[in-house]
């Protein structure tokens, strides 16, 4: 794999990471919690796995394609649950997952 496809994912998963933890603490402070209690776990679960395969992409795991297509999935899953809201950071963390996604599946093929 060429470097810049490393790059690439990697800026992707580190922005993505950031974006949903911030998504996570925004919906903390939300009104009705509850409603937003899926939109935080997911944002944590995606938050976690974008660390992890940044960490894989570094080392050149031989497990790498298996975990970015595993970080692409729970990216989608993240931005499907962030997209039923219509708070900013909900939305910035469902582009920042999709956007992680198609980085990873890159890498995945």
């Amino acid at each position: 794999m060429i470097n810049t496809e490393f790059s690439k994912c990697i800026s992707a998963c580190t922005n993505c990471s950031l974006i949903c933890t911030e998504c996570a603490t925004s919906c903390l402070k939300e009104k009705d919690l509850e409603m937003m209690r899926e939109c935080i776990q997911r944002c944590l679960e995606c938050a976690d796995i974008c660390q992890l395969c940044v960490r894989m992409q570094q080392h050149n795991s031989p497990f790498l394609k298996e975990i970015c297509e595993l970080c692409a999935k729970i990216c989608e899953y993240c931005a499907e649950e962030c997209e039923k809201h219509s708070h900013d950071h909900c939305k910035k963390c469902a582009e920042a997952c999709r956007q992680c996604a198609e980085e990873c599946r890159k890498i995945a093929m």
